[in-house]
């Protein structure tokens, strides 16, 4: 089971920038593919981005490609959200999340059925 807690939310103006952080907690947390989602009210939880389990590999949906960069660290068993040229549509509640067991895979299209840890999130405003 691997625990995570995101943090890095807050208020920021379009145009702007944040970086989201995620500890993880856990057996083998560098052995996760880890995930971020978003979720606004209203909506589906929407795919942001996701890393393998060694970070090498980074995969983003067509929105986020050029605006969002995900890594991790796993000497400090973090994970990181960079996000540049925020705009009011991004406002949601970021959430980091957690493959579903070690070694696995990110597949091809990352549903949020597919994760099995999820954190309490962390909101994100952007203000226009």
């Amino acid at each position: 089971q691997v625990r995570l807690v995101e943090s890095g939310g807050g208020l920021v103006q379009a145009g702007g920038s944040l970086r989201l952080s995620c500890a993880a907690s856990g057996r083998d947390v560098d052995t996760y593919a880890m995930a971020w989602f978003r979720h606004a009210p209203g909506k589906e939880r929407e795919y942001v981005a996701a890393i393998s389990y060694s970070g090498g590999s980074t995969y983003y949906p067509d929105f986020a490609k050029g605006r969002v960069t995900i890594s991790r660290d796993n000497a400090k068993n973090m994970i990181y959200l960079q996000m540049t040229f925020l705009n009011p549509e991004d406002t949601a509640r970021y959430y980091c999340a957690a493959g579903p067991s070690p070694w696995s895979p990110v597949p091809a299209i990352p549903t949020p059925a597919w994760f099995r840890s999820w954190g309490q999130g962390t909101q994100v405003t952007v203000s226009s």
